[in-house]
């Protein structure tokens, strides 16, 4: 052999088989290959068994053994949450409310029609929907005050600025204009056919 030349006669096979734990069983001088927890407030630390102990310690050992029923069925409902907190549905509008009814009744409404008689709070008024003619109106930017003249005659302006051949074929022009048309249809049968 070259004196500077290393020594590659280590056998590596051998070293990994002196480095293997036995199991921890009592007695077994197998390879201990297969790791088991201590205990349920010790589950990051294990035995290390062979494949026969353990799977005889698996098929003894009881994860909610000295628990009481209502310990187990109380850890099986915070598991099915991964043991994160949760909350009935609908809780947090109970909260919401109770919240709101202790900022208005201590005297923080912030507008007249929030308080009702003698000081008490009171829910905001509920907007409605708006009726077919209302959403109409909002369409061709109109107030609900208008006459069917004024109704045609902002139809037309309207038909003529958002046609598809003044605006090129632009598809945005014609679904605008789609819309006006059926704006102008809902008010032309709320006016009677656009007899007055």
């Amino acid at each position: 052999m070259h004196k500077n030349r290393p020594d590659l006669s280590f056998d590596f096979r051998e070293a990994s088989r002196t480095q293997v734990r036995t199991c921890d069983h009592p007695g077994c001088l197998e390879a201990g290959e297969h790791r088991a927890p201590k205990g349920r407030n010790r589950l990051n630390e294990y035995f290390w068994f062979c494949l026969g102990h353990v799977r005889e310690y698996n098929k003894s050992w009881d994860y909610y053994a000295g628990m009481s029923q209502t310990e187990i069925e109380s850890h099986v409902r915070q598991d099915t949450t991964w043991q994160r907190p949760t909350w009935p549905m609908g809780d947090w509008r109970t909260r919401e409310r109770n919240m709101r009814d202790k900022v208005f009744n201590g005297g923080f409404a912030f507008g007249a029609e929030w308080s009702g008689e003698e000081g008490e709070a009171r829910r905001p008024p509920r907007h409605r929907p708006r009726t077919p003619e209302e959403e109409a109106l909002a369409v061709l930017d109109l107030g609900p005050d208008a006459d069917f003249a004024t109704i045609k005659a902002r139809y037309r302006q309207l038909a003529k600025l958002h046609h598809p051949d003044a605006n090129g074929g632009a598809k945005e022009a014609e679904e605008k204009l789609k819309s006006i048309n059926l704006a102008y249809n809902t008010l032309k049968a709320a006016h009677g056919g656009g007899a007055q």
